[in-house]
Order: structure tokens, then C-alpha cells, then sequence
């Protein structure tokens, strides 16, 4: 069984190494599928991170990491740094592998991917891979407006994260400078979104609609970027016409 099987079987972080599983006492394998979820949830994340949200000291974090290294759980990466770079080297975050992530899904990727490939095949090419991510978006967004529309002009980004996160995505809103930043730390369907970038466009579209303002598009998992990052300006009670709302993906590929 490969570790992506193994993880996604057993909902925990195992031990692949060398050493019997048998091994891994209970406490170590709860505590490392710990720092494999809260990356999930936050994203990619350093050890001090990591430390202050499980109430774990630096050197049990790294020493848990260290193994999920090994098993290609998660992986380390230079820090993103928006805006001006101060002095000094950018902090080490570590963020999920393919497989790392594949331990948090149980989709079927690949049927998923067949589906559409035979979609634009048969039945009109891009046009109606567009059709469908378009059709499948407005289906889900039906929950994603009832938040959105019940929550005041300057929390509506931060509803719409809860929403997503009801349906798996592990959205946050922060605050970026002159607006909003939208944060989908999980893609349920990421691996056909490498495939069908459509589906991220489709997804783009929907906010700018439900936030009723231009919306960009800064990162997506399906790219290889570590979150889903969209950019929202800031909206205010004046501002917000859904009717005439933009999506953008300027500035990086969607998928």
C-alpha cells in the first residue's frame, strides 16, 4: 500500500520509515497528524507557527517534521514575502505534498479528470469544459450567497471564508493593504484543476459576483503555489453592485 493509500485509509500520519509502525506509539502518531492537519488548515506554516497554535515547543514541531519530510507528508519552502523584504534570510515554511494532501481527499481525481477530457471531446471543446465549471460554481454558490448577503459589506469576505470551509476548502480572510485577502489553504479538487484550469476561472468568477466587486486571482494549489489566494479591494456599503462585478486572474495562471 503507498503512503498516499495509507494516509487516506487511516485518516492519521504514519510512519513509513524503516522502523515497524508497530513502534509509533499513539501519542507521537496523533501528535504528528496534528501538524500535518493545522498546516492543511492554515497553510503553509513555519515552527514557530506551528509551536504556538498546537502548544508544542519548537523541537518537538521540527522533530515531527523532520519525519513527515521523510515521508513525503510535507516539504520545506522559502517564505512568500508580500510587500517590502526586510534584512535577512525569509523563515523556512513547510507545506503539504501532492501525497500529503492526497491523505486529506478521498475524490476520485482521476474519473473526475475522464469525465471532463470526455466532455471536450464529445461535446464542444473548451467551451463546454467552461459551461460545466460555470454550472457546477453557481450550484455550490447558492450557500455561499446566503452567507455572503447576511453578513455586513466589510465581513462578507470573511463569511465567504467560512463558507468554503464548510465545503472542505480551509478558507481564511486576512487583511491585506487597500483590501482583502481571500486564503483557500485545500482544494478538494486541485489534482483536475492542473488539468482544467477552467475550474478555477469558474471559481474567480463566482466570488466577484457574490462580493460584488473585481476580484484577482494572486495563487492556486493547482499551480503549485502552496494556498489559493485571491485579492479582494476593499468594499464598502457604496460600493457593492454585484451585477456589475469583475473576476481577474492578472498576474498568475490559474491553474
Amino acid at each position: 500500500m503507498s503512503v498516499s493509500e495509507e494516509l487516506r485509509n487511516n485518516g492519521v500520519v504514519k510512519n513509513v520509515g524503516e522502523a515497524p509502525q508497530e513502534e509509533l506509539a499513539t501519542g507521537e502518531r496523533s501528535t504528528r497528524n496534528r501538524v500535518a492537519r493545522s498546516i492543511l488548515d492554515h497553510g503553509p506554516s513555519t515552527v514557530t507557527d506551528l509551536a504556538g497554535r498546537l502548544g508544542l515547543t519548537q523541537a518537538a514541531v521540527r522533530r515531527h517534521l523532520d519525519a513527515l519530510v521523510s515521508d513525503d507528508v510535507v516539504e520545506a519552502r522559502e517564505q512568500r514575502v508580500y510587500g517590502a523584504r526586510t534584512r535577512g534570510r525569509p523563515a523556512k515554511v513547510f507545506a503539504l505534498t501532492d501525497c500529503g494532501r492526497d491523505a486529506f481527499d478521498q475524490s476520485y481525481d482521476k474519473l473526475a479528470a475522464d469525465a471532463l477530457r470526455w466532455i471536450a471531446e464529445r461535446e464542444g471543446g473548451d467551451e463546454a469544459v467552461v459551461a460545466f465549471a460555470r454550472a457546477r460554481m453557481a450550484a455550490q454558490a447558492d450557500t455561499y450567497r446566503k452567507a455572503v448577503e447576511a453578513a455586513a459589506p466589510e465581513k462578507r469576505a470573511e463569511a465567504l471564508a467560512k463558507a468554503l470551509s464548510g465545503d472542505g476548502y480551509a478558507a481564511t480572510a486576512r487583511s491585506a493593504p487597500v483590501g482583502e485577502q481571500l486564503c483557500q489553504h485545500h482544494c478538494p479538487v486541485a489534482h483536475v484543476a492542473e488539468q482544467f484550469p477552467q475550474l478555477c476561472e469558474a471559481e474567480t468568477e463566482i466570488f466577484s459576483q457574490l462580493l460584488g466587486t473585481h476580484v484577482q486571482r494572486l495563487a492556486t494549489i493547482a499551480h503549485g503555489d502552496g494556498v489559493c489566494t485571491t485579492f479582494i479591494p476593499k468594499i464598502s456599503k457604496n460600493d457593492f453592485h454585484g451585477h456589475d462585478a469583475s473576476a481577474s486572474t492578472a498576474g498568475r495562471n490559474p491553474a
